[in-house]
C-alpha cells in the first residue's frame, strides 16, 4: 500500500494537536501477505517531509513490517511447539498408596527437552488391580526420535485395557510399528505392573530388549531380574518372559535407560559406565529413599559423561515404603546402633 499523505486537520484525535503540524504520513508496515500494522508519522513545522526522508521512511517502513511479522511467526510457532511438547515431556510421577515411586529425565541434547528415551506411569491398568509403570528407549535421537516415542506412547495408553498381559500388549504393539515398514523404527521396553499386598509391593516385570531390572535388597545386595525378550518393531514373532518379585519394606526396583550404562568417560574419555560399576555404586545406596535413589544415578552417569556426549538417560525408582518410624538398615559395612540412639564403639 502507497503511503498516504493527510492534511493535519484530517489526522485522528490521538496522533496529537493540529496546531503547528505540517504534515501526516500513514504508511503501512508489510507483513506476510497482509500489512503486519502501521507508521504513523507528524512533522510539527511547516515544513513537509524532504525526498531523502521519504526514501528513508519507506525502508525504515520494510524493516519494521518485516520484524513485527517475523515476531508474531516466531510467537504463533513457540506456542504451538509449546502445546504439541506438553504431550512428549516426561510426566510427573503421581503418588500412589502403599508405593513410592521417582523418575529422572535427561535428553543427550544439552538444549533438549525430548528425545528418544521415555517413561509413564499409569495408576490403574489392566483389570486394575495393578498399576503399571512403562520405561522405553526407541532408536535415534532428538526431535525425530521423539516423534516415535510420542506415537509409542499414544499406542501403550490405547492397550492400557491389556495390561495383565504383558506379552499381548507388546505384540500388539510389535504389529503397530512393523506397518510402518521402517526396520530403522524399533524400541527396546520394559513392563513394571505392582501392586501393594500388605507391607510389602509385589511386581511383575517383563523386558523386551531393555536392560534387565535391578531389584535392591535391604541387605546392599543387587540383584538383576533376568526378564529378557525380543526388541519390538523388527521381527515379526517375538518373545518375552515376565518374572515376578517381591519387594520388602525398604527395597528397591531400579529401572533404567541404557544411556546410564553407556555413558563414556574416565580418564580417557572413551570407558563405558558399564554394569558392574553401576551395581558397586547400587550397593552403597541401600534404604535410601526412591526420590534421592533417582537422582543418584543419573548424577553418577551424568559426571562419568562430563562435558562428552551420551545418549538419553532415564530412570524410575518403585520402592516399598518403610513403616512410619522405622529406621532404614545400616549401609553395608556399619555397625548398627545401640537401642536408645548411642551408636556402637
Amino acid at each position: 500500500m502507497p503511503t498516504r499523505w493527510l492534511a493535519p486537520q484530517e489526522a485522528p484525535g490521538w496522533v496529537g494537536p493540529e496546531e503547528g503540524a505540517g504534515s501526516v504520513a500513514v504508511i503501512a508496515l508489510p507483513g506476510h501477505g497482509l500489512p503486519a500494522g502501521a507508521l504513523v508519522l507528524v512533522r510539527r513545522s511547516g515544513e513537509r517531509f524532504t525526498a531523502d526522508e521519504r526514501v528513508f521512511v519507506r525502508l525504515f517502513a520494510l524493516w519494521a513490517g518485516s520484524a513485527i511479522a517475523v515476531a508474531r511467526l516466531y510467537v504463533e510457532q513457540a506456542a504451538i511447539t509449546e502445546t504439541l511438547m506438553a504431550e512428549l515431556l516426561p510426566p510427573a510421577t503421581p503418588a500412589l498408596d502403599g508405593v513410592e515411586l521417582a523418575a529422572r529425565y535427561r535428553p543427550a541434547g544439552p538444549g533438549e527437552r525430548v528425545g528418544g528415551d521415555f517413561y509413564d506411569v499409569y495408576p490403574v491398568a489392566g483389570s486394575g488391580r495393578e498399576s503399571l509403570v512403562v520405561l522405553g528407549d526407541v532408536a535415534g535421537k532428538g526431535l525425530e526420535a521423539a516423534v516415535l516415542t510420542g506415537r509409542i506412547r499414544n499406542t501403550l495408553r490405547a492397550l492400557l485395557p491389556l495390561a495383565d498381559d504383558h506379552q499381548r500388549m507388546l505384540e500388539l504393539l510389535n504389529g503397530v510399528l512393523l506397518n510402518d515398514g521402517d526396520p530403522t523404527r524399533y524400541v527396546t521396553l520394559v513392563l513394571a505392573s505392582f501392586q501393594r499386598r500388605g507391607p510389602r509391593v509385589a511386581l511383575r516385570l517383563t523386558s523386551a530388549g531393555h536392560p534387565a531390572p535391578l531389584i535392591m535388597r535391604n541387605d546392599g545386595r543387587v540383584e538383576t531380574v533376568p526378564a529378557v525378550g525380543t526388541l519390538i518393531g523388527v521381527l515379526e514373532d517375538i518373545t518375552s518372559v515376565t518374572d515376578a518379585v517381591l519387594l520388602e519394606p525398604g527395597e528397591t526396583c531400579l529401572l533404567y535407560s541404557d544411556g546410564i550404562t553407556e555413558a563414556r568417560g574416565g580418564p580417557l574419555g572413551r570407558e563405558l559406565f558399564g554394569d558392574e560399576r553401576l551395581c558397586e555404586q547400587l550397593r552403597q545406596c541401600a534404604g535410601m529413599p526412591p526420590e534421592a535413589l533417582a537422582e543418584r544415578v543419573q548424577m553418577l552417569a551424568s559426571e562419568w559423561a562430563g562435558e562428552g556426549e551420551h545418549d538419553d538417560m532415564a530412570v524410575v525408582t518403585i520402592s516399598a515404603p518403610r513403616a512410619p518410624g522405622e529406621e532404614p538398615p545400616p549401609a553395608p559395612g556399619e555397625e548398627p546402633p545401640r537401642a536408645g540412639g548411642e551408636e556402637a564403639p
